[in-house]
């Protein structure tokens, strides 16, 4: 259940949060502009002032609107905010896209970042992982472990409801933001990962957005397919024939061959379903 902003467990969270990152003595935060990276952007800021700084690898998979976000973001908490350029596109195991591909992804951002703070002095690297995360595949937890990047809402025992009141409390526009995973984990696993699909996938959302469908996934798989992913009450205004028969020939326009309406609807992490499970 979600805290309301105002109440005291809520201050609590949040001065235990900004108390252990102000022990870090200085951290740079892995920062997306979502929820999450946010609230660990705000509390260093807070706890470290000019001491901490807030990096967003930008990279073919990062969509514009979401740079756009945390930029936004980053200045109305005022933190400094520094953008750099990652070769991830350049690991062929990478575009290879198995299933742990986002250990490829986040070894070549934490390495960045290790190279900002080295050659700034910065004693710490700091994510958003939240403790829902350590019960779900995420192959980038491994390269943050191999890298030495704190996860401080992991350390404060901050889940996902936790995290959105801090980001409430603090007046922060992307409080009740959805997460918006890179493009590339919208590819199916074995599918290469290149610039042009991931563009194709970045406009399809755009589309969909552009409907006022907000949380949405388009999936990339074999043989140029979309397949669409939405919540279960966007499908009838999805198969609308005016709707259908546009979509069709958007997806068309930008490279897809066959486009499919997913009718399960919206899952976030569905390509993970078909892996074995990680015990």
């Amino acid at each position: 259940m979600i805290l309301h902003k105002t109440s005291i467990a809520v201050v609590s969270l949040a001065d235990q949060l900004v108390a252990n990152i102000r022990s870090y003595g200085s951290c740079v935060v892995a920062y997306s502009g979502g929820v999450d990276s946010a609230v660990v952007s705000k509390a260093a800021h807070l706890a470290l002032g000019e001491r901490a700084v807030a990096v967003t690898g930008i990279g073919p998979a990062v969509p514009k609107r979401e740079v756009d976000i945390a930029r936004r973001v980053a200045k109305s908490i005022g933190i400094q905010h520094v953008e750099i350029a990652t070769a991830e596109m350049e690991n062929s195991e990478y575009v290879s896209n198995s299933p742990n591909r986002c250990f490829h992804c986040k070894q070549e951002l934490y390495g960045v970042l290790r190279g900002y703070a080295e050659a700034h002095g910065i004693a710490a690297i700091a994510n958003g992982t939240i403790t829902e995360d350590l019960s779900d595949y995420r192959p980038g937890l491994a390269a943050a472990d191999k890298a030495g990047v704190r996860a401080p809402l992991v350390e404060c025992k901050l889940d996902k409801d936790a995290v959105r009141s801090l980001a409430r409390y603090w007046d922060l526009e992307v409080w009740d933001k959805p997460p918006s995973p890179c493009l590339a984990s919208r590819v199916a696993y074995g599918q290469e990962v290149t610039p042009e699909r991931l563009r194709m996938i970045d406009q399809a959302e755009q589309r969909l957005h552009s409907l006022g469908i907000c949380e949405c996934r388009v999936r990339f798989h074999d043989g140029d397919l979309a397949r669409i992913e939405v919540p279960l009450e966007a499908i009838e205004t999805l198969a609308e024939p005016a709707i259908r028969a546009w979509l069709h020939e958007e997806f068309q326009h930008l490279g897809f061959r066959y486009i499919t309406i997913d009718l399960a609807g919206f899952r976030s992490g569905s390509l993970n379903a078909g892996l074995p499970v990680v015990q």
